[in-house]
């Protein structure tokens, strides 16, 4: 039982010693070699080398840098992103409040100007009304003149609101003198009537004289004439009549301010007139020129151009 089997191969047997040509002899070629270790043989394994646990470290250490590299770098353009973000919509938001500003703007600038058109018409119906109703008391004023003062002496003419009321001197004075007669004191005091009934009108009571030269001692020439005459009415209206100082108002003209045609004595004759010109309310200012004080001892002196020779008595 302990003897080695002679037919197994490697095993010492008679198979391997058989002679060179001997037909049980295993072939070298076909002999089948058994690399498998005995059950006794152990494979050792293969070492593997230790690494540094600072290696470790180091390895986290770059982990976690990069992961905050990268972390921050994302967070870097997220805050850029953020910020362009925030730039258009704070962009927006300026050209929002710009535009409602403007509408905002435009919105007050139409409502004062709706505001101003208001304000407009009601001045512009105010004064609509204002001037219907001064056209109506010019109407009024010149129909009670009319009525009252009816006379071929007389004439009663309108010309641009102003109602003017020409008297000629021989109702009023005598030839060169300026002292008011009966019969053109009773024309003052019908005149002096009917403007009481307007005491809001202003008054300028005007003298005028023809182109023919006076020279008195009173008078040097026209214009101390007509200055005194046109003071004498205002005057009588005072005093006598009862109006209102302040509405009057007394002008020399001399002969400066023709109506007719001074080479005829028809023409000459309505030159020479007093002229009493209510003025519509638009006017109600204090007037210039000369007023109801006393005449001045040096009145301007206008000689005229050429001289005529009176057909009868002067101014």
């Amino acid at each position: 039982m302990g003897s080695k089997n002679p037919f197994q191969p490697g095993g010492g047997g008679w198979a391997n010693q058989a002679p060179e040509n001997s037909p049980f002899k295993e072939p070298e070629a076909e002999r089948i070699t058994d690399d498998t270790p005995e059950p006794d043989e152990t494979i050792e394994p293969r070492e593997i080398e230790s690494v540094p646990s600072s290696m470790w470290t180091i390895a986290g250490y770059l982990i976690l840098l990069t992961l905050l590299v990268l972390t921050g770098y994302s967070l870097i353009e997220q805050k850029r992103a953020n910020d362009l973000l925030l730039n258009e919509i704070a962009q927006r938001d300026r050209k929002i409040s710009t535009k409602e500003k403007a509408t905002l703007d435009a919105e007050m600038a139409l409502s004062k100007a709706k505001d101003s058109i208001k304000e407009l018409r009601a001045e512009a119906d105010e004064l609509k009304r204002a001037k219907d109703e001064a056209a109506a008391a010019q109407s009024d004023i010149e129909a009670h003149m009319r009525d009252a003062l009816a006379s071929k002496d007389i004439t009663i003419s309108e010309l641009q609101g102003k109602l003017t009321l020409n008297i000629l001197d021989r109702v009023l004075f005598d030839s060169g003198q300026a002292v008011i007669k009966a019969e053109g004191q009773e024309v003052l005091r019908k005149v002096a009537a009917v403007l009481g009934q307007y005491p809001d009108r202003q008054i300028q009571v005007s003298g005028h004289t023809d182109n023919v030269p006076i020279h008195t001692a009173p008078f040097p020439s026209n214009w101390e004439l007509s200055s005194a005459r046109a003071l004498a009415a205002v005057r009588f209206l005072v005093d006598e009549a009862g109006v209102n100082p302040s509405r009057l108002a007394a002008v020399a003209n001399g002969e400066f301010q023709p109506v007719a045609d001074n080479s005829t004595v028809e023409g000459r004759a309505k030159n020479r007139r007093i002229a009493i010109v209510v003025l519509p309310e638009v006017f109600n200012q204090p007037l210039t020129g000369v007023t109801n004080a006393p005449a001045t001892n040096t009145p301007p002196v206008v000689e005229p151009s050429s001289p005529e020779i009176p057909d009868g008595p002067g101014s």
